[in-house]
């Protein structure tokens, strides 16, 4: 018999630094999941990812206390702002203010390409040139200047 969905959590964890500190613990102390286990388990699973790179996850817990977690590739924000070389860290550098008067930074057709090609599987796009395009308004809506 499949197990009952109680729901879901959706955070933002940093790749290979999963810890029961905020935000993970309060999220999955409250709802009686096991937070060592889940740490284990994104830590192990993201090794191989760049170390700090902030990755979406979505948790599903079921009524027996267990729970399935599936991780999502880095917000294409994060990507552009790599690409064009913005600060990224703890007080990251945001896009232009103004985005269409005022750029911040330059992205080539490649890196969007590359870009693109990362976030497929997380992008509502049949092909390529979708993702791409997609991409690219993300870009200009950051300030971001495409060459």
């Amino acid at each position: 018999m499949a197990k009952k969905v109680m729901g879901q959590i959706k955070l933002q964890v940093p790749a290979g630094a999963a810890a029961p500190s905020p935000p993970i613990g309060p999220a999955l102390g409250q709802r009686g999941l096991n937070i060592m286990e889940f740490c284990k388990g994104f830590n192990a699973r993201t090794q191989d990812m760049n170390k700090g790179d902030p990755c979406p996850v979505i948790i599903t817990y079921y009524q027996d206390k267990s729970f399935t977690f599936e991780i999502k590739t880095p917000p294409a924000t994060f990507l552009l702002k790599k690409a064009a070389g913005l600060k990224i860290g703890k007080k990251p550098a945001s896009g232009s203010k103004t985005p269409g008067r005022t750029t911040v930074g330059k992205v080539t057709e490649a890196q969007i390409e590359e870009i693109a090609k990362v976030k497929m599987k997380d992008l509502n796009a049949n092909d390529i040139e979708a993702a791409k395009s997609i991409i690219k308004g993300s870009a200009r809506a950051m300030g971001l200047l495409v060459e």
